[in-house]
């Protein structure tokens, strides 16, 4: 299992570096310090939200600067133009896969990200792409077993309803690894997660 001090792919500032090539920012004093990038990709802003299209290579470094802001609110600036402009399912499955295979901090970014990526999309919408939405929770179950790292769990659960019938069949399985794994965890949000899984299986 990855840890938050492992070693990222490209870092906030690489990111927002190629980004800033593409629309022609100048990127004189841009350091690999975090306040430094956040002040370049504030430049990015505007060009972001107002372009039509963007090349395909510029998908990689929006992804990945989305994924490695650390603002769960400013991480917005990098998924909305990415979901507007590649799709709401090439996004989707680019965060799964940072969730399966990303460090720590990667995951915890792809999580961050998912919020504008996912959680308001309108029902009519989230059935033509409930594929992408069930990769997420297959990956989302699947971390919070194989993780042993309570705070990586607990950002895990606001992914995962205590409800069994979310849950497609092929999941039910991972989903009574979850009932097992909760109650034994020393922390009452999972103890109420799991009351709540009851309370619905009684009606």
């Amino acid at each position: 299992m990855s840890t938050d001090t492992e070693s990222p792919g490209p870092s906030f500032a690489s990111c927002i570096a190629e980004l800033a090539a593409l629309f022609g920012v100048d990127t004189d004093g841009l350091t690999q310090e975090p306040s430094s990038a956040r002040v370049f990709a504030d430049q990015l802003r505007r060009p972001l939200r107002e372009c039509t299209s963007l090349p395909d290579e510029a998908f990689a470094p929006l992804m990945a600067a989305a994924v490695h802001y650390p603002d769960p609110s400013f991480c917005r600036w990098f998924a909305d133009p990415a979901v507007r402009l590649f799709g709401r399912r090439r996004v989707l499955m680019t965060l799964v896969e940072y969730l399966r295979t990303g460090t720590d901090a990667e995951r915890y970014g792809a999580m961050r990200a998912c919020y504008w990526a996912g959680a308001r999309l309108a029902d009519p919408a989230a059935a033509s792409l409930r594929d992408a939405f069930e990769a997420w929770t297959e990956a989302t179950l699947t971390l919070f077993a194989e993780t042993s790292d309570l705070r990586m769990r607990r950002a895990l659960l606001r992914y995962l309803p205590a409800t069994r019938d979310y849950y497609p069949d092929r999941l039910h399985t991972l989903f009574d690894d979850m009932l097992t794994i909760a109650p034994t965890l020393p922390d009452p949000t999972f103890h109420n997660w799991v009351k709540a899984a009851a309370a619905g299986a009684e009606h």
